[in-house]
């Protein structure tokens, strides 16, 4: 009798680890990814400011669009940095200023955002040629997203752009003009897997069972 005790309880005990197991194993989740296109033409502004003593200019880079998709209706570009390229005559976008030996500038971003909480986040680089016969300032460049806000929290994804904006003879004068994104991004989305209940139901059965045969055998 003492065996059969002894027996029963170590088959509760196994079968009780193994429930146990299978709870952590059904409490995961699996990953899935939930893919955006984003095509869209967006008006911009473009200003250009000369940094004193060197040969860099700080670009700022707004854009408009009331029918964005998902609601992204603008588009800024912040600190960066442009410098002409004495091998090509056209200029060069990054926004990191260490590349052109300028140190403790900030690092520049882009952000698409609307009137809500959706936002996008990313670093961008490009270059533009100085179309002088047409007047015209033409560019491309990637934007790689990095992250994002609301329901495009951990964002990842690469846009590419071209642009053209009219050249003005003062060089920092305002340069209006469009910039034309394709792309897509992903973002994250978690999937939970069956709940743990049924498993508990069941270690309360094995229990059960197991109470009731030592009590009445």
């Amino acid at each position: 009798m003492i065996k059969y005790i002894m027996r029963s309880h170590n088959i509760f005990l196994g079968s009780l680890v193994f429930c146990l197991l299978s709870i952590g194993a059904n409490t995961t989740k699996a990953n899935a990814q939930t893919i955006y296109p984003f095509d869209v033409v967006y008006d911009t502004e473009v200003t250009l400011t000369p940094i004193p003593s060197t040969d860099v200019s700080k670009a700022f880079v707004s854009g408009f669009n009331s029918d964005a998709p998902y609601g992204l209706s603008n588009f800024s570009s912040i600190n960066n940095y442009s410098r002409i390229d004495p091998n090509t005559g056209n200029l060069v976008f990054v926004q990191d200023a260490t590349k052109f030996g300028l140190q403790g500038l900030p690092i520049g971003r882009d952000e698409f955002f609307g009137s809500g909480d959706d936002k996008l986040f990313g670093r961008s680089s490009a270059t533009a040629a100085f179309d002088f016969i047409n007047r015209k300032l033409v560019g491309s460049g990637t934007i790689t997203i990095t992250g994002g806000a609301g329901r495009f929290s951990g964002a990842t994804g690469i846009f590419n752009f071209s642009e053209t904006e009219s050249l003005n003879v003062d060089p920092t004068a305002l340069l209006r003009g469009k910039t034309f994104l394709s792309g897509s991004f992903q973002t994250p989305q978690q999937i939970p897997e069956p709940r743990m209940g049924a498993t508990l139901f069941g270690i309360f059965v094995i229990g059960i069972s197991s109470i009731l045969r030592r009590r009445y055998l």
